[in-house]
C-alpha cells in the first residue's frame, strides 16, 4: 500500500516518520504529473510546493490554523492532503476547481486566483481571531516571490507589522518566478538572501572571536553589539523585513522537509508577526519542468506525460496573430512601446520584446503601477500598449480612469482572454470588462470577430493619441475570416435576410459568427434580418442607432455582461434618439459562472445560434 493512500486528511501526516515524509512526496509528485497531464492545470508550481505544504500540515492544523495561498494555483497539494486525491475531472464541470473553493472543503478560504492578496486576507483573519481572543489560532499565508511584486502585498506588509501580538505567518515561497523570471528591486533583495552567507552563523563566529581575545568585560561586550549591528546592516538584507517589524526566518531549503518543519515550528512559537524566507524550485522532480527555461510547465494542457509534450497542439491563434502584428507595428512605430504584468510570454509580447528588448517593461504583478506609469510614458512622447488577461484589468480600473482618460492619455490597452474563458473558473472569466470600460470618458474599444478585423483593430488603436484605447479578444480557437458584405458608416454588415418582422442583429466580436447563424435560422422561419458587427463598441456607433431604427426588432449578442453591457448602452441611444424598436441582448448574466467548459458555459447560458433564435422566436410570437 503507498503511503498517499493512507492519507485521508492533515492529522495523518503528523504519524509518519521522516523517510515515510520523503517517500509521500515523491508519490505526491507522481500522482500530479499523472493526474495533470491527463486533465490539464497548473503543474509547475505545485511540483514545487510539495515538501513546503506537508510541512506546514504537520506544523500547523487546519481548518483550526487557516492557511491562505496567494493566488491558489499551487494548492492542488493542499488538496491531496485534505481528502481530495479525485483529480480525474479536475477544472471541469462537478470537478475539483483548479484554485482553493470553499464550497469543496473547509480547509479552503480565498477562492480569487488574482495575485497579490493573500497578506490582506492574513491580516483581516489574524485581526478578527485576536479580537475575539482566540490566541491559539494562527494564520499562514503563502504567497510566491512573483505575487510579492504586487503593490497589495506590501501595503499588507505594512500593516501586518503594527499587530505584534497576532499570530500570523508569511511563507516567502521564492522560486525567482511568477509566469515569468520575477523582476525588480525585490527580486535582487531575494537574490541577495539566497546568497548571503547566514546571519547567525557569522555572529557565532564573532562570539568565538570575542572568547578567544580576552576576558569578558564591558568592551567586549560593545564589541559584540557592534559586530551584531554591523553584521545586520551590511550582510543580512533581512532587516529589510524586520526593520518593517516583522520577524525574519531563513532562507530555508523549501525541499528539506525537517528544516522547513523546523524553520515553521519557530515562526508558529514567536507568538508575532514571522516571515519565513523558502527556497523552493518550479517543477522539481519532474525533468521536462526542471529543464524547461520558457516555464511552459506553470499551466499546460493535455501533455504526454513521459515528455511533457502537449498532446494537441495550441489553438488559441488570437494571441499569435496580437504577437505578430505587434511586431510590425514595432517596425513602423519607434515610439510604440508594450507593457506587461508577469506575463510576456502568456499574452504574447515575447517575440515584440526578442526584436525590441529596450521597449518592453515587465513591471511584475502590478497592473495599477502598469496602467500609470503607461501614462507617464504617453505623457512623454511614447505610445505604450499595456497586455493583459481582460480580468487583471479590473484591478486597475481607477488608474484607466484618472490616471489615463482623464489625461487624455494615448495608451493602447489590449485584454486577452476577454469574455468567457470557462475552466479556470469564476475569477477568470474576462465578462465584466465592456460593462467597466463603458463609464470611461473618450475611451475608444473594439471586439474583433477574426484575424483581419484584430490586425486592423490594433492599427487604429495605437493611432489613437488623445484617449485610452481598448482592443479585446477571447481564449476560443482564432475562428475563420468572416468577409463583410456591406458596411454602413463603419459598420460592417455581415448578411441581410428578407421577411418580416425586420430584425437588427448585432454580433460583439466573437459573437459576429453565432449572429450569422441566428440570422439564417431566422430566416428559416421567415423573419427577416441585418446582421450586423460594429466592430468599435466604444463608444456606441450613430450608425448602429441609424440601423436600428429601420428595424422592428433589435438583437445584440455579446459575450459580456448584458446589464451595462452593449446592448444596454444600444438601447440607452436607441431611446435617447427616439428609435422605438425594442432593444434585447443575449450574453453573460450578472452572476459568477462556474468553472466548466467554455462550450458548456456557452450552452447553460443559451448563447448557441439554435437557442438564440429559438428564443428570439418565441419571443416574437408571444408579442404576436
Amino acid at each position: 500500500m503507498s503511503i498517499l493512500s493512507t492519507i485521508t486528511g492533515p492529522g495523518d501526516l503528523r504519524r509518519l516518520r521522516p523517510a515515510d515524509l520523503d517517500q509521500l512526496a515523491r508519490e505526491i509528485r507522481t500522482f500530479l504529473v499523472d493526474a495533470v497531464s491527463r486533465t490539464g492545470g497548473h503543474l509547475g508550481p505545485n511540483l514545487g510546493v510539495v515538501e513546503l505544504t506537508l510541512a506546514m500540515h504537520r506544523v500547523f492544523e487546519s481548518p483550526r490554523d487557516t492557511m491562505v495561498f496567494d493566488t491558489g494555483h499551487q494548492s492542488y497539494v493542499h488538496k491531496i492532503l485534505t481528502g481530495r486525491r479525485d483529480f480525474g475531472d479536475l477544472r471541469k464541470r462537478g470537478g475539483l476547481s483548479g484554485y482553493p473553493s470553499r464550497t469543496e472543503s473547509v480547509h479552503d478560504v480565498v477562492e480569487n486566483s488574482h495575485a497579490s492578496t493573500a497578506l490582506s486576507w492574513a491580516d483581516g483573519i489574524a485581526k478578527a481571531y485576536a479580537l475575539q481572543g482566540a490566541v491559539d489560532r494562527h494564520v499562514v499565508a503563502v504567497i510566491g516571490d512573483g505575487a510579492l511584486t504586487g503593490g497589495m502585498a506590501w501595503e499588507a506588509l505594512n500593516n501586518i507589522s503594527a499587530g505584534q501580538d497576532r499570530r500570523l505567518v508569511v511563507v516567502v515561497n521564492d522560486n525567482g518566478r511568477s509566469y515569468d523570471p520575477t523582476i525588480g528591486g525585490l527580486a535582487h533583495h531575494l537574490d541577495t538572501l539566497r546568497t548571503t552567507r547566514g546571519y547567525e552563523d557569522l555572529l557565532a563566529w564573532g562570539k568565538r572571536t570575542l572568547r578567544r581575545s580576552g576576558p569578558p568585560g564591558r568592551l567586549a561586550y560593545d564589541a559584540l553589539h557592534g559586530l551584531k549591528k554591523g553584521i545586520k546592516d551590511v550582510v543580512a538584507p533581512q532587516g529589510m523585513f524586520e526593520d518593517l517589524g516583522i520577524k525574519y526566518v531563513g532562507p530555508v531549503d523549501g525541499h528539506d522537509i525537517e528544516a522547513t518543519e523546523h524553520a515553521l515550528r519557530r515562526a508558529k512559537a514567536f507568538g508575532g508577526p514571522v516571515l519565513v524566507h523558502v527556497i523552493t524550485e518550479k517543477g522539481r522532480g519532474y525533468v521536462p519542468a526542471e529543464q524547461d527555461v520558457a516555464d511552459r510547465f506553470h499551466a499546460v494542457g493535455k501533455i504526454h506525460p513521459e515528455t511533457g509534450l502537449p498532446v494537441a497542439p495550441s489553438r488559441f491563434g488570437w494571441t499569435s496573430v496580437f504577437a505578430d502584428e505587434m511586431v510590425q507595428i514595432g517596425r513602423r512605430r519607434h515610439d510604440v512601446v508594450a507593457i506587461t504584468a508577469a506575463m510576456l510570454q502568456p499574452v504574447g509580447l515575447a517575440p515584440f520584446a526578442a526584436e525590441f528588448p529596450g521597449r518592453v517593461h515587465d513591471v511584475g504583478i502590478a497592473e495599477q503601477h502598469a496602467v500609470t506609469s503607461a501614462a507617464g510614458m504617453a505623457f512623454a512622447g511614447l505610445h505604450p500598449v499595456v497586455a493583459v488577461y481582460a480580468t487583471f484589468l479590473n484591478r486597475a480600473f481607477d488608474q484607466v480612469l484618472m490616471d489615463v482618460a482623464l489625461h487624455r492619455a494615448g495608451v493602447t490597452f489590449v485584454l486577452d482572454r476577454a469574455g468567457i474563458t470557462g475552466d479556470d473558473g469564476a475569477s477568470h472569466n474576462g465578462m465584466w470588462d465592456m460593462a467597466l470600460l463603458r463609464v470611461v470618458p473618450g475611451l475608444r474599444l473594439a471586439a474583433p470577430r477574426d484575424e483581419p478585423t484584430l490586425r486592423e483593430a490594433l492599427r487604429v488603436a495605437v493611432d489613437i493619441d488623445d484617449a485610452p484605447s481598448v482592443v479585446r479578444y477571447p481564449k476560443s480557437p482564432l475562428p475563420d475570416p468572416l468577409p463583410a458584405v456591406d458596411s454602413v458608416d463603419g459598420v460592417d454588415v455581415l448578411a441581410r435576410h428578407d421577411g418580416t418582422p425586420s430584425v437588427l442583429v448585432v454580433g460583439v466580436g466573437p459573437m459576429a459568427h453565432t449572429a450569422v447563424q441566428v440570422g439564417s435560422l431566422l430566416a428559416a422561419e421567415g423573419v427577416g434580418s441585418t446582421v450586423v458587427d460594429p466592430r468599435w463598441v466604444l463608444p456606441v456607433p450613430s450608425a448602429l442607432v441609424k440601423l436600428a431604427g429601420e428595424h422592428d426588432r433589435v438583437l445584440v449578442l455579446e459575450d459580456g455582461l448584458v446589464e451595462g453591457g452593449v446592448g444596454s448602452m444600444l438601447g440607452q441611444r436607441c431611446a435617447e434618439a427616439g428609435v422605438t424598436a425594442p432593444v434585447t441582448s443575449a450574453g453573460v448574466p450578472l452572476t459568477f459562472l462556474d468553472h466548466a467548459s467554455i462550450a458548456q458555459i456557452v450552452e447553460t447560458l443559451r448563447l448557441r445560434a439554435e437557442d438564440v433564435a429559438h428564443d428570439l422566436l418565441a419571443d416574437l410570437r408571444a408579442r404576436d
